[in-house]
């Protein structure tokens, strides 16, 4: 897919339907849930949607005063990550897991910026469950494109993309079903 200042590749068939499906039942129902807070513009806010962190002992991620410890892979998730870093060409060693439970929560503009992450991260993106609609605004000219991230695709972000682009997943209030992504990421330890 073509973008300036930074490479998205975009594998709408990733997962097989079958296998989403299967995976989203299982996380939603067994992976250890939290709803952090975060702090922004001075103040300490729930972060909306629940999140939990995996990956090597080390793999320590931090953002917006939030401080994560990675909890051990999962049998599931590493077999997942193998595929993955296949497909990427990449090895992660840890992975955030989000739980949209509708269209309620979201995630507001942000990059992946953080030091822990390097200069010209490479950042695979997981979606399973409910399409959401993906958005990037370039941080110069504005520009903005949106992709609908659909059950089992993949979405790579890597080069300097996170240095010139935002990105989020807006609130869509009618949206009733829940869903799963997964952002598997190298921490620099």
């Amino acid at each position: 897919m073509e973008i300036r200042d930074g490479h998205l590749s975009y594998i709408r068939d990733f997962l097989s339907p079958q296998e989403g499906s299967e995976l989203l039942r299982l996380w939603i129902e067994n992976l250890p849930w939290s709803q952090d807070k975060i702090r922004l513009f001075g103040k300490w806010l729930d972060i909306p949607r629940l999140q939990c962190w995996f990956g090597d002992p080390g793999a320590t991620y931090a953002y917006s005063g939030l401080s994560m410890k990675p909890k051990p892979w999962t049998k599931e998730l590493m077999l997942l990550k193998l595929k993955i870093e296949a497909m990427a060409q990449i090895d992660f060693n840890s992975v955030l897991v989000n739980l949209y439970r509708n269209g309620r929560d979201s995630n507001g503009w942000h990059s992946d910026d953080e030091k822990e992450l390097g200069e010209k991260p490479t950042i695979a993106s997981l979606s399973l469950g409910s399409p959401r609609v993906f958005q990037l605004k370039h941080k110069e000219t504005g520009e903005r494109q949106d992709i609908l991230l659909e059950s089992g695709s993949l979405l790579i972000m890597s080069g300097e993309l996170q240095k010139y682009w935002k990105h989020q997943i807006p609130k869509k209030t009618k949206l009733t079903e829940p869903r799963l992504n997964l952002t598997f990421r190298k921490i620099l330890i």
